[in-house]
């Protein structure tokens, strides 16, 4: 289900919506869902072991070594065709400069996609943010993955520069699925931005997508949890990423309890 609007953090709503999750645990219940709704308690589980290795994540690829694959990524692909070119480039444009990562990828279809995750680190409610461009004259479709399970299995919200849209997509066991796509406004600027976070409240995960700023998704799914996180590239594609952070959601969480009103 896409939904749109305004959302408060998840702190705000829990606070705002706590008096009536009695009655939405009455509600929720009827015949069973076609995925398995995960218990607070394993909720619970899962949010203490999504990330290991640290909680703030940065990557700006400027101390890499330029023309070889970013240190601490690695590349997934489901297909047997050429892989993508995954590499560290310089570009006097870069938010973060000197360096980005350059992606080129030649397989045609939709349904091509091309990975480069950040090795060691899992999350279940991932907060990501990038900053991204096409190369000059190309088209490009890509964005971000989370949830890697491996090139068959992920979540990946896709940024189509030249056709001015947005969609979070989810593929299990090799089966695609478009959870929502919507137009996007791009700023008229060279680098954008795209920002997604998961984020759980009740029984019900959610994903959201903002380009330059702008909520422009928010789509309800829970098929699949703990995963990696990274790019994705969609078909024949050419971009640049830069200025790459990973946090859980978790971290928002006050240390200790709020006050009782």
């Amino acid at each position: 289900m896409v939904r749109t609007g305004i959302r408060m953090p998840l702190i705000q709503r829990s606070i705002l919506f706590g008096g009536v999750c009695a009655a939405m645990v009455v509600l929720a219940a009827g015949p069973a869902a076609a995925v398995p709704r995960e218990s607070h308690e394993e909720k619970e589980a899962n949010l203490r072991q999504q990330a290991t290795g640290g909680l703030f994540h940065k990557w700006t690829f400027d101390a890499d070594g330029v023309n070889a694959m970013p240190g601490g990524f690695a590349s997934l692909s489901g297909h047997a065709e050429s892989q993508a070119s995954w590499m560290v480039a310089p570009d006097a444009t870069a938010p973060s400069s000197p360096n980005v990562v350059a992606v080129t990828s030649g397989c045609e279809g939709g349904a091509c996609f091309r990975l480069l995750v950040a090795e060691g680190l899992v999350y279940e409610y991932p907060d990501l943010t990038v900053r991204f461009r096409s190369a000059d004259g190309s088209a490009g479709v890509g964005g971000m993955a989370f949830g890697v399970k491996d090139a068959k299995n992920f979540y990946a919200v896709l940024v189509d520069v030249e056709g001015r849209s947005a969609q979070v997509m989810k593929m299990v066991d090799g089966t695609i699925t478009v959870l929502g796509k919507a137009a996007v406004t791009l700023k008229p600027i060279e680098w954008h931005s795209l920002r997604v976070q998961r984020n759980t409240i009740i029984s019900k995960d959610f994903i959201e997508a903002f380009v330059d700023g702008v909520l422009v998704l928010s789509v309800e799914d829970q098929a699949l949890g703990l995963g990696q996180v990274g790019f994705v590239t969609q078909g024949k594609t050419s971009l640049f990423f830069d200025t790459f952070h990973a946090v859980p959601l978790f971290s928002h969480r006050p240390l200790s309890a709020p006050a009782a009103y």
